[in-house]
């Protein structure tokens, strides 16, 4: 596996905190954030069901830039 780390949130002291990557050989973005809280899982599964496997995650918006650049190291392209 090969994970371009991209950023960390940067509100957060660094060693606890929601964090974004990108998987260049998967061509995938990994998040790592909070647990989503049982409010949060209801209004999800009003889209549908959540399969075996996946999960919901919550990045802080202040998180924007860090997916913007993780679109761009994922895509090779800017972002706007």
């Amino acid at each position: 596996m090969s994970l371009r780390f991209i950023a960390k949130d940067p509100n957060t002291d660094g060693a606890n905190c929601p964090t974004v990557w990108v998987d260049e050989e998967k061509q995938e973005f990994v998040f790592q954030g909070w647990d989503a809280d049982a409010e949060t899982l209801a209004e999800c599964l009003k889209a549908g069901p959540i399969p075996e496997g996946e999960t919901v995650v919550r990045l802080p918006l202040r998180m924007a830039d860090a997916l913007r650049k993780a679109c761009d190291a994922a895509t090779g392209t800017a972002v706007h």
